[in-house]
């Protein structure tokens, strides 16, 4: 059973320590990293390799950058959204075991009422088309990273407080529903409901002590794959570590193919 996770790990150098820990006691078969804030040159590729991983690395510095490490070869890998002239390392692609997977670091859109929100949507359309295509494959697909979209209300400690933030616009909401009614499914949604279920914690205000959190980083999965969907998972435990990322990992669990 290939287990995937995905994690915004906010700077790989500055948290490697707790990135080589997780993936020695979590051990999964794919990761999808994000916000490593490092080019890809300097990517610790020694250290992760040394665990057992291959790595693609689509790096930028200190900003973005997006990763995938896999147990087992990454093929045909795909740097960047296709047809986008964007200079943002927010999207790598790449099939492991026949599954094709992609880490993604949706840009955040804040504030709203800046270029920085209409970058977003346009973004997420791009996205949607990759997706589209990607089901034109027929192979299973799985989108996974932080997609810095909260898409219910129960989906984080408090809505009001959220009224208004890029994350939580209907426009950004409305663009993520627009993939799953491609055929996609969110994991987590289809085996978990009602509210608690966070993936981010704000460094301000004590917001992990009192959980004070919201959802933001997915996976969406195409028929083919969550036709194996086995289980999916949030694992508080890393964020519980001094010098922790803001946000958790997400781990899917696929039954073998048939």
């Amino acid at each position: 059973m290939p287990r995937i996770a995905t994690w915004n790990v906010n700077s790989v150098k500055a948290r490697l320590a707790n990135v080589l820990e997780w993936l020695k006691s979590a051990s999964p078969d794919i990761a999808l990293l994000q916000e490593l804030k490092c080019t890809t040159e300097n990517f610790p590729r020694l250290e992760i390799e040394d665990l057992g991983y291959n790595a693609a690395v689509l790096g930028q510095k200190s900003y973005n950058g997006v990763a995938i490490l896999a147990k087992r070869p990454i093929e045909d890998v795909l740097e960047g959204l296709p047809d986008s002239d964007d200079d943002q390392a927010r999207y790598i692609e790449g099939t492991v075991d026949g599954v094709r997977v992609a880490s993604i670091y949706l840009p955040n859109g804040n504030p709203a009422d800046t270029e920085k929100f209409p970058y977003k949507l346009v973004w997420m359309d791009r996205l949607r088309d990759r997706a589209a295509a990607l089901l034109e494959t027929e192979m299973p697909v799985a989108l996974g990273g932080d997609y810095n979209i909260i898409p219910e209300d129960e989906d984080c400690y408090d809505p009001a407080a959220w009224k208004g933030d890029a994350l939580f616009r209907p426009e950004s909401r409305g663009k993520f529903r627009a993939i799953e009614y491609l055929g996609y499914t969110e994991a987590f949604r289809a085996l978990h409901s009602g509210r608690g279920h966070y993936t981010f914690w704000d460094y301000q205000a004590g917001a992990w002590q009192h959980d004070n959190g919201i959802r933001i980083d997915h996976f969406l999965l195409s028929a083919q794959a969550a036709d194996r969907l086995e289980a999916c998972e949030i694992d508080r435990t890393p964020r519980a570590k001094p010098k922790a990322s803001d946000h958790t990992p997400v781990v899917v669990t696929l039954r073998d193919a048939a």
